[in-house]
This record gives structure tokens, C-alpha cells and sequence, in this order.
């Protein structure tokens, strides 16, 4: 869509100053200089990292992160060519360990030992999920198996982001023996035309529309309905009418629909590529929740000549209560035992520097009535 606003200074696009760098394993002596690789070892997060004590830090607000995320890591790095992923082949990267950016901050590499020892300490009892995350690797198609079985015994629910270009219906059933309760599948467009363009022929990459949402009814078919995510990023060029049809077309099929919105990855072929307005952003949260809750559908929403959307299919007083819960601009991700997302990747779709001037996207805690107040201007 054209209709963005002015991308954030650059002081926002950058890493904030709580988050540390590392280019060496930590959490183990006598690793210096050595990146290490899975199935051995994980990047994780930083988010993770300070929840498991493996960085200092604090998160803005108080925030708590629920769920690890956890990446697989090779040497090689990923074979992928995504035009606005950090980890993308694309953005030339002399050794894709070295550099351990990934979502504007950086990913250390721990011991998979480490991590599930940690896991079962009483310093992380709120931690309700793990996440283990592929990339485009064949090796990674054994080592998410292994790595899934390690942690099973610290981990009650594990989800995988899986990569459909390299497993099958088979694999997904190994994956399922090995622990995993549920998987994700990153589409991140919501056109096949986008995704051609942006993670196929377009930048020389190896994905496939058409495979990516086949691996997606196969997953529902092995974990079974709404134990399946689909990710999709607001702001790479669809329409909102485009990305209404997305989350309706899941939500058939049976998946959660996790909802990201752009932001600019340094280094990537869209590094320059500003972030979508914020009503834009929040008309696409709302909608995602009245489709994904049986509340509305694409039939009974507007839009208008630009297929923007206009109306939400239901009386406006009950939209306003709905609005005052605050749940649709919550993060949306996988479940964990006490909360439906547990998922919360704290500051993922914008800087603690943004959130401050209340631009914060996707909200890693219930917002509080001076959040619900912007929200309600951000929908204009």
C-alpha cells in the first residue's frame, strides 16, 4: 500500500542500549571465539537470553517474557533469500555466525545444555513455552528433531516454526513423537504474488506459495485444529482487504493467525521500507480477532475504493466493548498453561524508545486505560 507514514528516525530503527552484543557462545567458559552449532547449540533471543540469565537487563514497563525462543544455527547459515529477514542470504553477510543480528537486536549462541538446565530452575517458573525456530538448512531437519527431544523434559509445551520448503507430512509426524505439541508456519505475505516477489523468484529464493500453505492444512491435520500458527507481517505492499481474505483462509483451514507488523531490518533488501501507519495496523489486529473469534467475516466488512477497511460487520457499541478488552492488541501467539499467548515477544514489532511515545504494536501485557485511549485515536 502507498499510504505510509515516515519511517521512525534512525535512532529507533537501531538496537536500544540495554540490549548487548556478543559474537562468542556465553553461558559456558572456555568458549571464546567459538560460535558453535546446532544441534549442540541455539541462538536465542535476547528477550530470552535476560529471561534465562544468560544477559542483565530489564524489560520497559516491567514486561515478563512467556515463552523462549530458541533458532537453529549453522555456519553456512540460511540458504533462504527473504527480502526483509536478517537472517536472509540476501543481506551479505560475509559469515552469517559472525553477525548475530536478527528482528534489530542480537540472537547469542548458548549450549542447548545450558538452556534446558536453566529451564528447569525456579529463576523461570513463569515460562510457559518454547519455541524452536528452523531456517532454511537440511540439516535442520534431524536437528529440530533433537533438539525437541533435549528439551522435552524442561519443557512441558514446545512449539516449532517450521520451514515447509524442506519437511514433509512424515517429518511432521516425527515431530510430533519427538514432543512438540504445536508448529507455526512464517508465510509473513498475504498475496502469492507478495511472497513470489519478496521469499521466491523475485530475490532468487527457494520458497513456494503453494507449498508453504499445503504444509500448513497437513500440520492441522497431524496437531490438530487451532494447534497451528500461521504468521503473517502487516506492511509489505497488501491490500486490507488482501490481508482480511489471509486470516479468514486460516482460520477456515483451522490455524491461529500470529500477527506481525513490519519493521525494517538493517542490512535487508528492505531496510528502507518504512513501518505501516498505526491505523492501518490496528484495523488489521482488530479485524484478525473478530475473524479468528467468530465475531465478524470478510462478507460482513467494508472497505472502501482503496480496499481499505471501513466498517467491521458489527454494531458499534459492541465493537467499542470488544475495543475495551484490549485482547486484540495484545501479541498473538501460541498458548501456554494459564494464558492464551503466551507467546508475547516483548517489543518485537517496535523499539522500547517507541513504545515510550506510545507506539508500542503489539502489547506483551493487557494495555491499561491510558493504552486502550491511544489505541482508539490510533483507529481513528
Amino acid at each position: 500500500m502507498d499510504a505510509y507514514i515516515p519511517p521512525p528516525p534512525p535512532a529507533l530503527v537501531k538496537r536500544v542500549p540495554f540490549y548487548y552484543s556478543t559474537k562468542q557462545v556465553i553461558g559456558v567458559s572456555g568458549t571464546e571465539g567459538f560460535s558453535g552449532e546446532s544441534p549442540d547449540y541455539v541462538r536465542t533471543s535476547t528477550a530470552a537470553a535476560m529471561t534465562m540469565g544468560f544477559k542483565p537487563g530489564k524489560f520497559y514497563r516491567d514486561a515478563r517474557l512467556y515463552c523462549v525462543n530458541l533458532l537453529l544455527t549453522y555456519e553456512e547459515g540460511c540458504s533462504a533469500r527473504c527480502a526483509y529477514c536478517g537472517l536472509s542470504g540476501s543481506r551479505g553477510t560475509p559469515d552469517p555466525q559472525e553477525d548475530q543480528s536478527f528482528i534489530r537486536v542480537d540472537w547469542p549462541t548458548v549450549p542447548l545444555s545450558e538452556v534446558v538446565s536453566r529451564l528447569g530452575r525456579d529463576s523461570t517458573p513463569h515460562v510457559e513455552r518454547v519455541c524452536v525456530s528452523m531456517i532454511t538448512n537440511l540439516r535442520a531437519r534431524e536437528d529440530t528433531l533433537t533438539v525437541v527431544e533435549r528439551l522435552k523434559p524442561a519443557a512441558e509445551r514446545i512449539s516449532v516454526l517450521i520451514t515447509p520448503t524442506i519437511v514433509d507430512r512424515g517429518w511432521l509426524l516425527e515431530l510430533r513423537h519427538a514432543g512438540a505439541d504445536m508448529v507455526g508456519v512464517a508465510v509473513d505475505a498475504a498475496t502469492p504474488e507478495l511472497f513470489d516477489k519478496l521469499r521466491g523468484s523475485g530475490v532468487g529464493g527457494p520458497h513456494e506459495w503453494g507449498k508453504y500453505w499445503r504444509t500448513l492444512e497437513e500440520a492441522v491435520s497431524v496437531f490438530g485444529r487451532m494447534n497451528v500458527g500461521i504468521h503473517i507481517i502487516v506492511g509489505v505492499g497488501e491490500t486490507e482487504r488482501e490481508m482480511v481474505d489471509t486470516f479468514a483462509r486460516a482460520h477456515r483451514m483451522g490455524a491461529r493467525v500470529h500477527l506481525f507488523s513490519f519493521f525494517p531490518e538493517e542490512k535487508s533488501l528492505m531496510e528502507r521500507q518504512p513501518q505501516p501507519p498505526m491505523d492501518q495496523y490496528r484495523r488489521m489486529q482488530l479485524a484478525r480477532y473478530l475473524i479468528e473469534h467468530d465475531l465478524s467475516s470478510p462478507d460482513a466488512m467494508t472497505f472502501d475504493g482503496g480496499d481499505r477497511l471501513a466498517g467491521f460487520g458489527m454494531p458499534e457499541e459492541k465493537l467499542d466493548a470488544i475495543i475495551d478488552l484490549g485482547l486484540p492488541f495484545m501479541t498473538s501467539g501460541c498458548p501456554g498453561k494459564t494464558m492464551d499467548n503466551a507467546c508475547n515477544r516483548p517489543f518485537a514489532n517496535e523499539t522500547p524508545a517507541q513504545a515510550e511515545k506510545g507506539l508500542m504494536r503489539n502489547f506483551p501485557f493487557p494495555p491499561e486505560r491510558r493504552d486502550l485511549d491511544r489505541i482508539r485515536k490510533q483507529l481513528g
